[in-house]
């Protein structure tokens, strides 16, 4: 009797080890859309639409404040994706979707955090650039504007601690085709009804009216579980 009791709690605990070994990692699960990328369940019922710009003061507090909330809670249960897409706002904004962008859909949201969670160190840099700096970052081709800003801002350590090489960054700074699609879908979804600024949300398609920061979203997210 007793092997018996030991065998079926250890088929039960082996039933759970693949159980749980066997659990997708929603956190880990990119799917690059037309203009952003979407992170966690593919099926799942909810999707949250997160519009950003990373020269945006406002975003970089969601993320510090709502990023691991919204992955533990949310994502990595499989309950909701998130999509995260550019409302571009300048040539810098730009340059770094550019680079959050630069390799595998997967790499996208470590890229993300990485910007976002380093805004404040190098927005003062853009913030006091010299008039010769910013003469370098609106006039010429658009490759050498980008690595211009790129250097001037940081951003090329950035990426080095990233994994990045400056030739695999240049080569990113360098796609005039993707430069192109982001900044004709931040202009049209900067006229979409009810966003007014950065960071929006929007979830099924409906953006959230007055809900700009992690307090304003989260209780909208827990009336829908």
């Amino acid at each position: 009797m007793n092997t018996k009791r030991i065998a079926a709690a250890a088929a039960l605990a082996i039933g759970s080890f693949l159980s749980t070994a066997a659990a997708p990692n929603w956190v880990a699960t990119v799917t690059l859309t037309d203009g952003g990328h979407m992170i966690g369940n593919p099926a799942a019922t909810v999707k949250l639409t997160e519009y950003i710009s990373y020269t945006c003061p406002h975003c970089a507090a969601f993320a510090r404040e709502g990023e691991e909330p919204l992955k533990l809670a949310y994502i990595a249960p499989g309950k909701l994706t998130l999509e995260v897409r550019h409302l571009l706002r300048d040539p810098v904004d730009l340059t770094a979707a550019l680079l959050t962008n630069c390799g595998a859909p997967a790499k996208f949201p470590q890229n993300h955090s990485a910007f976002m969670l380093s805004q404040n160190t190098w927005m003062p840099k853009m913030q006091a650039a010299t008039d010769a700096q910013t003469q370098r970052w609106f006039n010429g081709p658009n490759i050498a504007r980008r690595r211009a800003i790129a250097s001037d801002l940081g951003f090329y350590a950035i990426m080095e601690r990233r994994g990045y090489g400056r030739v695999a960054v240049d080569q990113c700074l360098g796609d005039e085709a993707l430069a192109t699609r982001l900044a004709d879908t931040a202009g049209r979804e900067w006229k979409l009804p009810g966003i007014g600024g950065t960071p929006a949300f929007a979830i099924n398609g409906t953006v959230l009216t007055g809900t700009h920061n992690w307090a304003s979203l989260e209780p909208q997210l827990k009336a829908r579980f």
